[in-house]
């Protein structure tokens, strides 16, 4: 199938009166004419249904139904179609209007509360009325999650929609966050996987890291094998096999060597790049680092990590990455470290967020940290995409998912000084 079938998106029911502009919303939100809009209220006579991808949380389907308040000949009818809608809502929004808000709003959250389905509260329209201090409080005791925004302003469209990823995140069923596999699609049945791993000296004794294991039983459960090695023995290790492996991946320290040692047929790519979309978003990671080319000195990068460990001499957060990005870019940048759950108040401080895989964080908190960053205008993107961009190889490394190096490409003009290829 090309696309999700309904029955696995993520349902959210737009509610509201009549002419509050639901329609217009749910078209802000498409970017395009999805619901035919009219000053003339109940144009909404049936259930429009919009089904799009609204990353980073995957496949949803906007459900704009009629106005609860509709008086017209049919409105019986009408109104009997939108409350089926309650039963299919995962996440209802309300729309509403400035100071405007009685027995019909009070009607759609007794039925959400009654669900116990999860919902957000969106004033609209506030183009044309500001709403008042004592409104926005009244909203706020029934609920933290409110948005302000204008149906027809596409200008500042980025900007709501940055709000209602951020509450979606925040309220979404468990089951709509569900990651990708690992590596288990990028292998077929039966295939074989090679992971290039390197003896972490910040792994316990005896112990190989999460992620490395992480990805071997990945590839067990999507019923394909895992070859381990060390970097070393990489090569020889291709020399043996009857046939090239269907994809290599190694720890983002290692990745030139494992770039100039993989036949230019081989997929290859990193632990982290793995990890940047199983936890968050590669696409976006893709984006941010690009950033990379326009820092200049003074200017502040933030480096993120999910875990608290004591760093070793040469640790890739605290050195490897600093010293890389220092002579990548010839600037003189200052660069900040946190980690665990610790996290800066003020991102907008910072120029570029560097994070790592997320290894210790759940999927939830990966895409707050994302989401988040966008709604600061910083970009962000992942340790290990990064490490290959700044070794000249990222091409390479992200040749298993071809979205991502589209966009990649796009950013980029095309134009790569790319090496060990």
């Amino acid at each position: 199938m090309k696309k999700a079938p309904k029955s696995l998106r993520l349902h959210i029911g737009l509610f509201g009166r009549t002419n509050v502009g639901k329609s217009s919303f749910l078209n802000l939100i498409a970017n395009q004419d999805v619901a035919i809009t009219s000053p003339v209220p109940g144009t909404t006579s049936d259930v429009v249904e919009k089904s799009m991808e609204l990353l980073p949380l995957g496949p949803v389907v906007f459900l704009d139904t009629a106005g609860i308040d509709d008086t017209s000949s049919i409105s019986e009818l009408r109104i009997k179609k939108t409350k089926n809608i309650f039963d299919r809502a995962d996440i209802i929004l309300l729309l509403t209007e400035a100071d405007i808000c009685g027995k019909y709003e009070d009607t759609i959250l007794r039925e959400a509360r009654k669900r116990n389905t999860p919902f957000i509260i969106v004033v609209n329209k506030i183009d044309l009325k500001s709403p008042s201090t004592e409104f926005v409080k009244k909203l706020k005791a029934k609920t933290e999650r409110i948005i302000l925004c204008s149906g027809t302003d596409f200008d500042n469209r980025d900007t709501y929609i940055n709000d209602l990823k951020k509450h979606l995140i925040e309220i979404c069923p468990d089951d709509f966050l569900n990651p990708p596999p690992i590596i288990g699609d990028l292998i077929p049945s039966g295939g074989l996987a090679v992971l290039i791993v390197p003896i972490d000296l910040e792994a316990p004794k005896g112990r190989i890291i999460l992620p490395q294991v992480q990805t071997i039983r990945d590839a067990l459960d999507n019923d394909s094998a895992a070859l381990i090695v060390k970097e070393r023995e990489y090569p020889l290790v291709l020399n043996n096999l009857k046939k090239p492996p269907d994809i290599s991946v190694c720890d983002s320290q290692v990745v030139s060597k494992m770039v100039a040692d993989t036949p230019k047929d081989v997929k290859c790519t990193t632990f982290s790049i793995l990890f940047a979309r199983y936890k968050g978003d590669l696409i976006e990671a893709v984006k941010g680092v690009c950033k990379i080319d326009k820092l200049v000195s003074g200017d502040k990068v933030l480096i993120g990590e999910a875990c608290s460990h004591h760093p070793v001499q040469d640790d890739i957060g605290r050195v490897k990455i600093p010293r890389w990005l220092r002579e990548y870019t010839g600037k003189k940048i200052n660069i900040d470290v946190y980690s665990g759950h610790d996290y800066p108040v003020n991102l907008k401080d910072y120029k570029l967020i560097i994070h790592c895989g997320g290894c210790m964080l759940n999927r939830r908190e990966m895409l707050f940290r994302i989401q988040r960053a966008e709604q600061e205008g910083v970009s962000i993107t992942n340790y290990g995409v990064c490490i290959s961009f700044l070794h000249g190889i990222l091409e390479r490394t992200l040749s298993p998912f071809p979205a991502a190096l589209n966009v990649f490409r796009k950013c980029r003009g095309r134009i790569y000084p790319t090496r060990n290829n």
